[in-house]
């Protein structure tokens, strides 16, 4: 366990989860066709930006895995949940980055995105992972393909992903189909 983590009941940690969801749906921005026609856009940006909001979504995200050691956060919007998310648990954070972004050696992983393809990436040294209790965060989920990828980074390096969430799910598009047996917590789902 984390070393400020306390352990919720199941009910109160329904109550965080309910109080994130209705700050997410207040705050959440929507674009259609962007960044490319046929997509509809939630930009987070208002749920970030709002105190309240992003408090109650870090807490939220914070119960999702108490005995987690490392939290990371997926490129980019997932660097803010997860430093606010490490910070609440007491661990350290790490960011999963875009491909060609940082320096060699690096862990690499390829996936299709709802609107194309792209790669991601974690160190290859100098952060040492095997045996890591790793909570993974990402903004949004959608095609699944990001947080899958992120997920294969991790269990290369030797760690564990005990458990995976996002601050909003688009069922729809199917994205869940595509994780691994790690628990996955959606604050917000939009069938």
């Amino acid at each position: 366990m984390s070393k400020h983590a306390a352990v919720e009941s199941d009910e109160h940690v329904a109550e965080r989860t309910a109080e994130a969801a209705r700050q997410v749906e207040r705050l959440t921005r929507w674009h259609d066709d962007f960044p490319t026609p046929g997509v509809r856009f939630a930009d987070l940006t208002p749920v970030f930006a709002d105190a309240e909001g992003f408090r109650s979504v870090i807490e939220s995200l914070a119960a999702c895995a108490p005995d987690a050691d490392l939290v990371a956060g997926v490129d980019a919007r997932g660097f803010l949940l997860g430093a606010g998310v490490a910070a609440t648990l007491g661990t350290g954070v790490l960011a999963v980055r875009k491909g060609g972004k940082l320096p060699p050696p690096v862990i690499s992983r390829e996936y299709s995105l709802e609107y194309g393809s792209a790669a991601l990436e974690i160190p290859g040294n100098g952060v040492e992972l095997r045996g890591r209790r790793v909570l993974l965060l990402d903004d949004v989920l959608a095609t699944g393909g990001t947080l899958a990828a992120a997920a294969h980074l991790f269990v290369e390096a030797g760690a564990q992903v005990v458990a995976a969430a996002v601050v909003l799910e688009l069922e729809f598009l199917g994205g869940r189909a595509r994780q691994g047996d790690y628990p996955l917590t959606s604050i917000l789902r939009l069938p």
